[in-house]
């Protein structure tokens, strides 16, 4: 008798569909699709900038306590620069190449949370509603006078997003500007910055179909602009209204939210938002760096 052939292998069942967590909030709303560029890529694919002759000199030196400098470097470790410049702290170096080498979620997450970053000290929550590609540094995606103070400093890339907070009724673009400045010329960048660009408003970023859809030049009501002295990189932060309406005189944050203020913008809390996240995005782009600079140490 001819051997009877094998009993066909049962189907596979089909994967599950993924099934996004969900948004984490204290009220009814759910945020809009995000305007999707890239969200959990690279913003562009890395490529090696370094020539082989370049080296950086690895001699340790002792902790440096000058105090809080950009609100995080007292007690930081530095690591000497080349003979003759100043020490650049720990994982500078590493931060001029996070536009590229870092994933989208790790400059921008998707969520962004704001312990104490409102007015009163009430707790922000920021979702991300656009992303937008890496942009060379040009007026379409920086302030004029910011642009005209980083160019001299080797201006590399400009990254965009757009967040919402939880309530959906305003709606923050942060920018993250990448240089190629030294330690010293940043630190003179940083000094005052905001406050010496003047009107220096930066642009906002809307998004089709999200609520950022009429976040125009018209819209923009605050804004924060800050350069740490330990990162390469100028964080910008523009706020206004989700409902599109217009202001007719932006203010900087620092002005919005001075006491006894009770104009529509400092009522909303939009000065708030613009610092808030910018100080919060300095603290991730911080941490991202360091880590970068650790797991390039222990290779």
């Amino acid at each position: 008798m001819p051997p009877q052939a094998a009993p066909p292998a049962p189907a596979r069942p089909a994967p599950a569909a993924f099934v996004p967590a969900p948004y984490g909030r204290t009220t009814g709303y759910a945020p809009p699709p995000e305007a999707l560029v890239e969200t959990t890529t690279r913003l562009r694919p890395v490529r090696d900038r370094r020539s082989a002759g370049r080296t950086a000199a690895a001699a340790a030196c002792a902790v440096l306590g000058f105090g809080l400098i950009g609100g995080a470097l007292a007690g930081v470790w530095l690591a000497a620069s080349e003979p003759g410049k100043p020490a650049e702290p720990v994982g500078y170096a590493e931060a001029r190449e996070l536009w590229h080498n870092a994933p989208v979620d790790a400059l921008f997450p998707q969520t962004l949370p704001g312990p104490g970053a409102g007015p009163g000290a009430a707790d922000r929550t920021w979702t991300r509603i656009v992303v937008a590609p890496d942009a060379p540094c040009s007026p379409a995606v920086l302030a004029k006078g910011l642009l005209a103070a980083v160019e001299p400093l080797g201006c590399e890339r400009v990254l965009r997003a757009t967040y919402t907070d939880a309530t959906a009724s305003s709606v923050i673009t942060v920018g993250l500007v990448f240089t190629r400045a030294d330690a010293t010329a940043q630190r003179t960048l940083g000094e005052g910055l905001t406050a010496r660009l003047g009107q220096d408003v930066p642009p906002a970023l809307s998004g089709p179909s999200t609520v950022a859809a009429r976040f125009g030049d018209r819209q923009r009501a605050s804004w924060w602009t800050s350069a740490p002295a330990d990162l390469p990189v100028v964080v910008t932060a523009v706020s206004g209204f989700a409902d599109g309406r217009t202001v007719d005189a932006p203010q900087p944050a620092d002005k919005a939210t001075a006491k006894g203020r009770t104009d529509a913008v400092a009522q909303s809390g939009l000065g708030h938002e613009a610092k808030g996240i910018t100080e919060r995005l300095e603290r991730l782009l911080r941490t991202t760096a360091t880590a970068a600079a650790k797991e390039k140490k222990a290779r």
